[in-house]
């Protein structure tokens, strides 16, 4: 959680290494970043990339050649497998508000316990994608820019709208590159 050095290390972070370049025009803004997410996060892979201005907390975990896109928001405990891709303004959240009680505003009723979201290996999420608490998305898939992910989704799917639904499986499409030693 919080622990007072985090949160010293991410206002360090918030008002400097945040504002740099994007990681494609200076490779040092994209190394500052990374350094401190390290100091932040609770795991940090090999050859990640974390983008301007994404906001993050301790209880994520990111691994190796994974990235969090420009101005993305990952709140709470959120797991990142492997090469996945993230665009530009996604939300990861972990907890809502609650609603249950009508006799009080919702504004005072506080937030639900959050819900871990897991995020697989080898996934592409598209701008502005939103990722609700507790989810689970698979190995291989692919959420569509702008998608609202309520549900799991399961491996290689590809998941598009408002609530996201699985539209195809990319194994359907899938290609076996025969290696040449396959040959006849």
């Amino acid at each position: 959680m919080w622990t007072t050095k985090k949160k010293i290390l991410y206002i360090l972070y918030r008002l400097t290494a945040a504002w740099l370049p994007i990681s494609q025009r200076s490779l040092i803004a994209k190394k500052l970043r990374v350094f401190w997410a390290r100091t932040i996060v609770r795991k940090c892979g090999k050859d990640v990339n974390i983008e301007k201005n994404a906001v993050f907390g301790p209880l994520l975990e990111i691994g190796n050649r994974s990235g969090v896109g420009i101005s993305c928001e990952i709140y709470g405990a959120v797991s990142i497998g492997e090469n996945v891709m993230m665009g530009p303004e996604v939300v990861v959240y972990t907890s809502s508000h609650r609603y249950d009680r009508t006799d009080i505003p919702m504004g005072e009723q506080g937030f639900d316990d959050m819900r871990p979201v897991c995020i697989g290996n080898d996934v592409w999420i598209g701008r502005r994608a939103m990722i609700m608490p507790g989810v689970k998305i698979g190995n291989g898939c692919i959420i569509g820019a702008a998608a609202v992910v309520t549900k799991d989704i399961p491996d290689y799917g590809v998941a598009v709208g408002v609530p996201a639904r699985v539209i195809k499986s990319r194994l359907d499409n899938a290609v076996n590159v025969k290696s040449e030693t396959d040959a006849p």
